[in-house]
Formats: structure tokens, sequence, C-alpha cells
């Protein structure tokens, strides 16, 4: 009898004991289930960082960690997500992917427009576009690129006409085939030091990206002597990830909080007229 007893208690310890144990290993399961997901993303510092760190709190909630790792550099940031570095980055329009894709042989896809960075003409000594007399010396950017959108702003603004028979995004200063003004128009300036051009009056005006003009302290929709037209504009900031990646869960949450109420509310107070959010 006291064997049969014995046999018993051990049974019921035992199973107690595998109770316990399967119920630590279900919440270890749990926990790890639960562990935030990080995405590591590269952006430039304005307004793309900055509009990522407002995102950090909303993704936070859905268990996503943001890991923003910022560049001052911008060609450096595509071949860092080809490479594996990054998860995605946040600081290009699709001419420049397609571009990078092409040169590069890279395999990085769009999974989401979020605003626009209106490119801008910029002058210390005229007031307005119409005032740049004959002979101006207007620099633009050597980023091939984005040679078609700067001169599309050019002949939008009355400047200078393109050849009809090339695609806009896609000229280049040889298919100016009207120039009234002789306009001297230098590609020679990296994007980065197109703010520096237009302190040191290196022109009579400089074009000038978006971004750039704001980390310089410029305010594109008060400073510009011109600005370009953003409703209907093919050069949106995106978001960039590795081929394959487009419907990791995280990617989708990011894309779907950069595109929410709260950040287009944010993006009009920080940056009224100078960048504008992507309406779709």
């Amino acid at each position: 009898m006291k064997k049969l007893i014995l046999s018993i208690v051990l049974a019921s310890l035992a199973f107690v004991l595998a109770a316990c144990g399967g119920e630590n290993e279900t919440n270890e399961a749990t926990e790890g289930n639960n562990q935030a997901k990080t995405i590591k993303i590269g952006a430039t510092t304005v307004p793309h960082a900055e509009i990522l760190e407002e995102a950090k709190p909303l993704l936070a909630e859905k268990g996503i960690e943001l890991d923003i790792e910022e560049f001052s550099d911008y060609p450096l940031i595509n071949p860092a997500l080809a490479e594996g570095d990054l998860d995605a980055n946040y600081f290009q329009h699709v001419p420049y992917l397609d571009n990078a894709n092409k040169e590069n042989d890279f395999d990085l896809q769009n999974v989401g427009a979020i605003h626009i960075e209106p490119f801008g003409v910029y002058s210390n000594d005229y007031k307005s576009i119409e005032e740049l007399p004959e002979g101006a010396k207007i620099i633009i950017s050597n980023n091939v690129a984005e040679m078609g959108r700067v001169l599309s702003l050019l002949e939008e603004k009355g400047l200078i006409k393109l050849d009809e028979s090339v695609e806009k995004i896609n000229a280049t200063i040889d298919d100016i085939v009207e120039n009234e003004k002789n306009l001297v128009i230098e590609d020679s300036v990296a994007p980065e030091m197109l703010a520096s051009a237009y302190e040191n009056n290196e022109g009579d005006a400089v074009i000038i990206n978006g971004n750039y003009a704001l980390a310089a302290g410029l305010n594109p929709a008060e400073d510009a002597i011109a600005l370009e037209v953003g409703e209907n504009n093919p050069y949106a900031n995106i978001i960039v990830v590795k081929k394959g990646d487009e419907d990791k869960e995280e990617i989708k949450a990011l894309v779907e909080v950069l595109k929410s109420q709260d950040i287009k509310e944010f993006i009009n107070s920080k940056y009224p007229g100078s960048v504008l959010p992507v309406n779709e």
C-alpha cells in the first residue's frame, strides 16, 4: 500500500513539473514572439530623418523599433542597402532609384511615396525669375538623374524650351531648343554643394534640391525666387527596400505610418510649403 501511495505521489509530482516546464516554454515562446522587430533605415538628415523620428513612437505602438542611420552623402545610401547594412532607406525619388539600379546592377524596390521636396531657384541678386538678365549664369546639379527635373523647372518658368520628342525626365542640356535669354547653364556642382554655391554667390541663380536647401537654413517656400510645382510631381521621395522584402509586415507598417494623417500634419506644420506630403 505504501508503495502504491509513493508511486501516485511521484507520478503527480512528475506531472506538475512537466506542466510547469511546458508553461515556461510557452511563456518563453510567447515572449520571443512579442519581441519588437527592428528596422534599420538609412536617411539624409533633413527632412527624412526628422520625419522618421516623428514616426518612431507610432511604430513603437506596433511593436517595431526604428533604428535611423543618418547620411550626409546620399550616394552611399543605396549601396549600404544593397549590401545588407540597412533594411530600408528614405531619401530618393523613382528616377534616382531607377538610375542607381541600372548603373550598379542593384535590385532595389520602391514600396511607397511619402513626400515631395520642391526644387527651388535661389538668387542673391534678383527678386524674381523674370529679373534674370541676358546671359545669366545658372548653376545646377551635376547629378544626371536630376537633370531632366531641373530643366523641366526652367521650362515651366518660361526660361527655356525642351525638345518635345524627348521625354522630360531624361532631358539634358543638349535637348534645349529655345533659350531666348542665352542663359549659361552650368552643371558642374555636386548636389550637396549647391547651397554653398548660392551662399558664395557663384552664379546669378542656383537651383537647389529641397533637402539641401532646408539643411542650409533656407526656407524654399519663402527664399526661392521660383519653386517647382508640387501637384502631380513625379519626384516624390520614397521608401526603398531590397527585392523580396516588400511584403514584410514591419515594412508595410513603416509605410502605413509614414502615410498616416499624423505624419502628414507634422510635415505640413514643420515645413509649410517646403515639403509636401503625398496625398494618396
